[in-house]
């Protein structure tokens, strides 16, 4: 039987922790987190991360998997996530992968390919290690037996494109192996609400956030070495603080701009929502229902 992850995608403040919690319970499942600003440690407040009371014993992934100030990359989610997935079916459980960014459910379950772009930090130093043991000639026998035409381009010397030569190769043939072992498929889900009601949750949630300590939580952040302008401080909420404070600006009008950003976000998810293929809209009350008549349906 071919096994199903259920994706749940909508906007933000739409309700889709509550959601995934009720249907992990129902299914016994596990919840794979598809948020790009989840994943960092520490940065709580502003990105609305499910605390682990509200996770009700229910496992979650892929959150607080990096520091701010690291890098991470579609690619990498997709491939993390998809190892993920793989270890709940063999626990025989339901895979619920939960979250409102649009580009990473797509590059998800599209199968994009990142082969010749994506870093694969593990395989290059392995290479590195390889060079400092073996030398640079040993190095550029292995790219020459991969790749021969390749390896007519490059310099026996030239160690660093060597390096990253033989890292392309090994992370696009372990992409496809992935590929061609994937045998599951994907019932995605956006959910659908009344705008003026989307809008007024995000009012409320952002106002929490201000009463929970958001200005705090990115002092706290700057303080211990986050640069303003690293990647993570451009979520909405973060960058709006570090400009109040720049700009001397009143928490009132502060908080009124951080609720504004927060609603054209909404908007520009569901937009992107709209061009990712083979989704199916719910409305947002009967949400649960309609999933568990989809998922059983096709199981």
């Amino acid at each position: 039987m071919e096994r199903t992850v259920i994706v749940i995608l909508g906007a933000t403040a739409s309700g889709k922790s509550k959601l995934s919690i009720s249907l992990a319970k129902k299914l016994g499942g596990e919840i794979v987190s598809c948020d790009s600003m989840q994943i960092y440690r520490g940065m709580d407040i502003g990105t609305a991360k499910i605390s682990k009371n509200e996770m009700e014993n229910i496992p979650h992934h892929m959150i607080d998997i990096v520091q701010p100030n690291e890098e991470f990359s579609v690619g990498e989610y997709v491939k993390r996530a998809k190892k993920i997935i793989a270890e709940i079916f063999e626990r025989n459980a339901v895979p619920i992968v939960v979250g409102g960014t649009g580009l990473y459910v797509k590059a998800l379950t599209q199968n994009y390919d990142f082969g010749n772009t994506e870093k694969n930090l593990e395989i290059r130093e392995k290479y590195k290690k390889i060079l400092k043991e073996k030398g640079n000639e040993f190095l550029f026998n292995i790219l020459n037996e991969k790749n021969p035409e390749i390896a007519k381009k490059i310099h026996v010397n030239d160690t660093k494109k060597i390096i990253r030569a033989l890292e392309k190769i090994e992370n696009k043939k372990a992409l496809k192996k992935d590929e061609e072992i994937q045998n599951w498929r994907y019932l995605i889900f956006g959910l659908n609400m009344p705008r003026e009601e989307l809008y007024q949750k995000i009012n409320l949630r952002t106002e929490k956030m201000f009463e929970e300590g958001l200005e705090k939580e990115v002092y706290n952040l700057i303080k211990s070495g986050v640069s303003p302008s690293a990647q993570c401080m451009e979520g909405i909420g973060y960058k709006q603080v570090v400009f109040a404070k720049e700009n001397n600006l009143e928490r009132k009008e502060l908080i009124e701009l951080v609720k504004q950003k927060t609603r054209n976000y909404a908007k520009r998810q569901l937009t992107f929502m709209r061009g990712i293929e083979n989704l199916i809209w719910v409305d947002a009350k009967e949400a649960e229902k309609k999933i568990l008549e989809v998922y059983y349906g096709n199981n």
